[in-house]
C-alpha cells in the first residue's frame, strides 16, 4: 500500500519528500504526478514504505502538519478508481432496443 500526501508545494521534489518521510522508516519509492499538458507538478504525491506500521507512524505524525508553508494532508492512498470503458459492453443509457 502506499501513502497519498496532498497539498504540497509545487517546488517539492522527490528528495524532500523522501527525506521528511525517512524520519518514520524505509522509504522505498516517491512519485510526484505531472499534468500531462504542462508537466507542471499537479501539488500531490504516493510515498511507499517499507511496512505498514511505518506508514501508519508516518501518517499519524504528518497529517496537518506545516511543511513549506502549506498543511498537508497525509493518509493511506485508495485505489484509482476505474472510470469505465468506452469500447465494447452495454451502456445503461440511450435508447431501449427491446
Amino acid at each position: 500500500m502506499s501513502i497519498y500526501v496532498g497539498n504540497l508545494a509545487y517546488e517539492v521534489n522527490e528528495n524532500d519528500l523522501n527525506g521528511v518521510f525517512a524520519e518514520y522508516g524505509t522509504v522505498k519509492r516517491v512519485q510526484l504526478p505531472t499534468d500531462r499538458e504542462t508537466g507542471k507538478k499537479r501539488g500531490f504525491g504516493f510515498v511507499e514504505m517499507s511496512s505498514d506500521a511505518e506508514e501508519t507512524a508516518a501518517i499519524e505524525a504528518l497529517d496537518g502538519a506545516e511543511w513549506m508553508g502549506r498543511s498537508l494532508k497525509v493518509n493511506k492512498a485508495r485505489p484509482k478508481e476505474d472510470k469505465g470503458s468506452y469500447g465494447g459492453g452495454r451502456s445503461a443509457g440511450g435508447r431501449n432496443r427491446y
